[in-house]
Parts: C-alpha cells; sequence; structure tokens
C-alpha cells in the first residue's frame, strides 16, 4: 500500500478507497470495468421492483462506507434496503417523514457552513486535502417520503429541501445518491433530474418513463429501458452529463457480502482516521 504511515494508534480504512476517487459500479456489454465519480455529480436510478437497483445503490454505499473522511446519512423507508449500514450511519431515517425532514435540515445548515468557509477562503468547492469529510446521502426511494407518508405540506418541504442538497451539496463534497421505483414527471421533474450528472434507468415498464430518466427523446433514438429484459436484474442504461447512455451491468453485493462489508467499516471506524493536516472539519462538518 502506498502513501503515508498512518499516526500510531489508528486503523486505516483497508485499501485507503476515497469519494473523490472513481468508484467501480459494474461492467459495459463489452465486459470492460465502468467507473464513476459520484462526488461532484450525484447520481439518481430508477426502474421498476425487481429490476437490480438496490445493487448499485449498495455498491456505491459500501465504497462510501470504506473510505476516509466520509460519512453516510442514509434515507430507507422499507429499512431493509440500506438497513445492513445503520451501524455506520451518521444517521438512519426509516418511514417517518419528520424524521426526514429534521435530518435534511441538519444537512442544510452544514452546507451552508460549508459554503461560508468556502467563501472565506476564496474557493468554489472542497477538495481532498481540505481534511473535510465528504458526506454522502443515500435516498432508497424518494417518492415514499414526497408523496406516500406525511402531509401535503410536509411533502413538499422534503421536496424543497432535497433539491436544495442536490443543487448545492456536490461543491460543499455531500453528493446524493437516490433511487426510485415511480420514474414520473411528478416524482422527478426535469427541473430536478437534470441536476444529477449521472443516471441509470433499469427496465421501466415504458418509453416515457426511461426517457423521465435518462432524457427526452433517447427512446426515439433507439435507447430505451423498455428493452431491458426482466429475466437480467442490475442491466442499465448508465448516462453522464451531455454523454450517450451506455449499457452496463450493475455490480451485485449479496447480504452476506454486505454484512461483512459493514461489519470491516465498522471496526476501521473504531478509533480515528489517519492523521491529515490541520483543518477545518470540526466547524464546517
Amino acid at each position: 500500500m502506498t502513501g503515508p504511515a498512518p499516526a500510531t494508534g489508528t486503523i486505516p480504512v483497508g485499501p485507503m478507497l476515497s469519494m473523490f476517487e472513481p468508484i467501480y459500479v459494474g461492467i459495459d456489454e463489452f465486459g470492460h470495468p465502468v467507473y464513476i465519480r459520484v462526488i461532484y455529480k450525484n447520481l439518481l436510478a430508477a426502474g421498476e421492483p425487481g429490476s437490480g437497483k438496490s445493487g448499485l445503490m449498495n455498491t456505491l454505499t459500501a465504497h462510501a462506507a470504506l473510505s476516509v473522511l466520509a460519512r453516510l446519512v442514509l434515507f430507507d423507508g422499507k429499512q431493509v434496503e440500506l438497513g445492513m449500514w445503520d451501524d455506520i450511519a451518521d444517521e438512519f431515517v426509516g418511514p417517518d417523514l419528520d424524521h426526514a425532514i429534521i435530518t435534511l435540515r441538519r444537512l442544510q445548515r452544514v452546507m451552508d457552513n460549508r459554503y461560508t468557509w468556502l467563501r472565506a477562503h476564496r474557493r468554489r468547492e472542497i477538495r481532498p486535502g481540505d481534511g473535510i469529510s465528504v458526506i454522502t446521502s443515500v435516498f432508497d426511494e424518494i417518492a415514499l417520503y414526497s408523496t406516500v407518508l406525511g402531509t401535503k405540506a410536509q411533502q413538499e418541504e422534503f421536496i424543497t429541501l432535497f433539491r436544495d442538497l442536490v443543487a448545492r451539496g456536490r461543491a460543499a463534497a455531500m453528493p446524493v445518491i437516490a433511487a426510485t421505483q415511480r420514474p414520473s414527471v411528478d416524482i422527478i421533474p426535469k427541473s430536478l433530474r437534470d441536476l444529477f450528472g449521472y443516471r441509470a434507468a433499469f427496465r421501466c415498464t415504458s418509453s416515457g418513463s426511461s426517457d423521465i430518466i435518462l432524457g427526452d427523446g433517447w427512446s426515439a433514438a433507439g435507447i430505451s429501458a423498455t428493452d431491458i429484459s426482466p429475466m437480467n436484474p442490475g442491466e442499465a442504461f448508465l448516462i453522464a452529463e451531455g454523454g450517450t447512455p451506455q449499457r452496463i451491468k450493475a455490480a451485485y453485493l449479496s447480504d452476506a457480502d454486505i454484512i461483512a462489508l459493514a461489519d470491516y467499516a465498522a471496526w476501521t471506524r473504531r478509533t480515528p482516521p489517519p492523521a491529515t493536516a490541520a483543518g477545518p472539519a470540526i466547524a464546517v462538518a
């Protein structure tokens, strides 16, 4: 392992992963590995139930869990898709819209603090050497919080706070990873969709749903998630900003894999992370 030796009494995180580095998410149709960099992009995944979204979500969550100076905030209304990462999350939100709103307000305050620091230092984004943790927020099902739980007023407040986090969190090292089973305009309006630098369309039941994720016109151009076989969960079309949808097969972690990784991540976090240069982490995190 290369890099500076950890300070005495600390336990380095496995292979020294970082949220600032590309994350392995699977393979393309030619068998080549596919990497994405979520840190300044955000990611939105959508598709019908059983299409394989949870594989991608857990792969990204695992990378964050095993990264240095990384923290997790998890929103999972079903409590089982992300539940095995509960012990290492700063906050785990279940089917409780009040809890979700309070947590988003706290994230908004942290984000405001970080932008105050950036402005004071005449900077536009947080960088790896700043010693500030990357706070990754993972939402397993947006629709549950925005259309099912709570009152209409609470749902609207959730969407407003969620949109703010997606829009402003990138430069503040607070990326968002979100998924939904309902790719429709009431759940994902275009103005919100376009804030996600990466979008993954798993199998959809209509070309309209596919276009809501990938962007208008792709189904007419012959690229539609309706073409994905229901017998091949994990297959998706992945598009990056300004790019062309790429067919991928998302990596899959079994329950045993997730339990082992979560236990190891919890073990590595028992002591302070490797020493870094004195920085503003406490003040702005």
